[in-house]
């Protein structure tokens, strides 16, 4: 048995991000099921969305952020996102961050993408996911008080009330986590005073998804048997503009790429989006998703294309430069033809539901990024919202935890038992027939 103050499971921006704040007074220890870096925050290619510049305001953010989500947002967490946004994307500059800066060197470089009515998207190029990852590993590995464990896979909740020998009485609450160390093959027990689950999305239940490998919702599952309350899972998020290629199903082709004057067109070569949403290329996802979905129904076409060739070349190679060099090394040179392009699973709008702390409902566990449901997204996320999110609560978070920590220490410890396999043994047939 282990013992630490905090246990974070997932090591995307969110999880990193809360181990940064809250090592200066805890012992904190983070378990990630592969590497640190096999996260969907090391995909994240557009950005992250705050309001940066004079041209823009709080307001717009918000009505932007609303009408993506279909009404079923709550506005006072989208007002509280998004006013606390910018001070967070400040820290990670701090933190090593390097955003694009804007060409006359005042501020920084900012994009467009769908849904937006301004210019908010601080980006690093089409790597920006890979960049704040880089940043933030770079800090906790610096960092002596995060003790942070690669291959291992969390695969339970310790609660209170499968503790035997105690009545439990009034909320549950989470004394840390069963994980199995994939090097041993072993089940380990983590028994920790505060557990943070920031495992990311679903995406890899279906067939065709922009997320990694170890996006199959761990964190959510895990929260729902010990009795969190959950919510908005329905709303799955579809990315129009998935590359579309049987040897590649998951890279993703940026928001951005549109937001740069890319333009979606079907096999005739004609643009169809007007037909759809009068805001065409630049609609939200889910209406650009709708839109292709609808359009290759129609056509009987495998896919549909998007179209950047009219911008100069050398533009286009070095805003994209990662899609770029994939593509080509794809066959398909976006300077020169259009990328084809589907819809596929991207973003889980739903989750464990949380206050605006991050506290779940189970005593003593919290969930960030896109593990939870806060309320912000309603029923289909705004583009670079997602990052945004992330570390805003991861904020939130470390504050709720640091106000709190004496009262959070002072709770009785409980003594658990270790992982009962029962009858289950490994297979020793090296071919199974059914």
């Amino acid at each position: 048995m282990y013992e630490t103050d905090v246990l974070i499971i997932g090591s995307g921006v969110a999880g990193l991000s809360f181990a940064l704040k809250v090592a200066s007074f805890a012992r904190v220890t983070l378990v990630t099921k592969k590497s640190c870096v096999d996260t969907a925050t090391n995909l994240a290619q557009g950005g992250i969305a705050a309001v940066l510049s004079e041209d823009d305001t709080v307001e717009a953010h918000v009505q932007d952020t609303l009408r993506s989500g279909d009404g079923l947002c709550n506005e006072e967490i989208v007002r509280l996102v998004v006013r606390e946004g910018p001070e967070r994307v400040r820290e990670l500059i701090e933190l090593g961050v390097r955003f694009m800066k804007a060409q006359n060197g005042k501020g920084l470089d900012l994009g467009m993408e769908g849904g937006h009515s301004a210019r908010r998207v601080a980006h690093a190029l089409d790597l920006t996911g890979h960049e704040i990852e880089r940043a933030l590993l770079d800090q906790v590995e610096r960092n002596k008080d995060i003790k942070v464990l690669e291959n291992h896979l969390a695969i339970d909740l310790l609660v209170e009330s499968k503790v035997e020998g105690v009545v439990h009485q009034g909320r549950e609450r989470c004394l840390g986590a069963y994980v199995l160390n994939r090097l041993t093959g072993e089940v380990e027990v983590y028994r920790a005073r505060v557990t943070i689950l920031c495992t990311g999305g679903c995406g890899k239940v279906y067939l065709y998804t922009t997320n990694p490998d170890i996006a199959t919702g761990d964190g959510v599952a895990m929260a729902y048997r010990a009795g969190a309350r959950v919510a908005n899972l329905e709303f799955v998020q579809f990315h129009p503009t998935c590359f579309y290629n049987p040897r590649l199903k998951n890279f993703l082709i940026s928001e951005a790429v549109r937001g740069e004057g890319g333009v979606l067109i079907n096999e005739q070569g004609e643009p169809f989006m007007h037909r759809y949403d009068e805001r065409r290329d630049l609609a939200t996802r889910d209406a650009v998703a709708r839109g292709i979905d609808a359009e290759m129904k129609e056509s009987g076409a495998d896919c549909v294309y998007l179209d950047i060739t009219h911008r100069p070349a050398d533009f286009v190679a070095k805003r994209f430069p990662t899609i770029y060099s994939t593509c080509k090394r794809y066959g398909v040179d976006m300077t020169k033809e259009p990328i084809p392009v589907v819809p596929a699973a991207h973003y889980m709008c739903g989750g464990v539901q949380v206050d605006q702390w991050g506290c779940t409902t189970i005593d003593c566990l919290m969930a960030l990024g896109e593990t939870s449901c806060t309320g912000l997204h309603g029923a289909n996320r705004l583009a670079s919202n997602s990052l945004l999110e992330a570390v805003v609560f991861a904020h939130r978070a470390s504050i709720w935890v640091a106000k709190n920590w004496q009262e959070i220490t002072s709770l009785p410890a409980r003594q658990v038992q270790g992982w009962r396999v029962g009858k289950a043994r490994s297979i020793e047939e090296n071919v199974l027939i059914s």
